[in-house]
């Protein structure tokens, strides 16, 4: 049977690896900090109710805060059951990466013809970037340069330049964003869309990257 020190140990692990507060933790699973705090420090022990709650607030399985022996994987993640978001066009993101993670966030983008992440630039944080294409043809505007890209073709940039991606191919086109470390929320940044979009290089190195 665990005991209230390793259970409390997992809760703690799970938590700092999403980089979460105890408070915030707290507040999202509807009990109190202190309560949180002698929880992870093995002084008290948690009902199976409020184990699903600080669970669910972890984005983990309870199953997870209970396991006798570690795991070393998540087990595979089937692509019918990735986590999505939709985009512009009927286009769909991803996501690759099971929470919680630490060092690094991994996407996959799907785009129908004339399909995008939006109709502006955006950012996130100033983490490292890279985009690499998986099928179909692409036009990546990065700051002020634009790229067209194929399949295989890759770059790297950082987040906090404003990027954005449009499927500019004949057929569905599909990409990987991998960013380290994670960034949280995105911020469009408006642009006129008028401009006249220039196609470079996909390899081509610019000074700010």
């Amino acid at each position: 049977m665990e005991s209230g020190h390793e259970v409390g140990a997992r809760i703690a692990q799970a938590r700092k690896l999403r980089g979460a507060t105890l408070r915030e933790i707290a507040s999202a699973a509807g009990v109190s900090p202190s309560f949180l705090s002698q929880l992870e420090r093995g002084l008290t022990n948690a009902s199976v109710a409020s184990l699903r709650k600080i669970a669910s607030a972890l984005g983990v399985p309870v199953a997870d805060l209970l396991e006798t022996h570690p795991r070393h994987t998540h087990g595979v993640l089937r692509a019918e059951h990735r986590p999505s978001t939709p985009l512009s066009s009927g286009s769909e993101k991803f996501v690759v990466a099971q929470p919680p993670v630490q060092h690094v966030e991994i996407y996959v983008g799907r785009f129908q013809v004339g399909g995008a992440t939006g109709q502006d630039p955006y950012i996130h944080g100033t983490s490292q970037e890279f985009l690499i294409v998986l099928t179909g043809k692409v036009l990546l505007e990065l700051g002020e340069h634009t790229y067209v890209m194929g399949p295989h073709d890759s770059i790297e940039y950082l987040s906090s330049v404003p990027h954005r991606v449009e499927n500019i191919g004949t057929s569905v086109a599909e990409v990987m964003w991998v960013t380290s470390p994670p960034t949280t929320s995105s911020t469009p940044v408006p642009s006129d869309r008028g401009d006249e979009r220039g196609a470079g290089n996909p390899h081509e190195q610019d000074a700010e990257l």
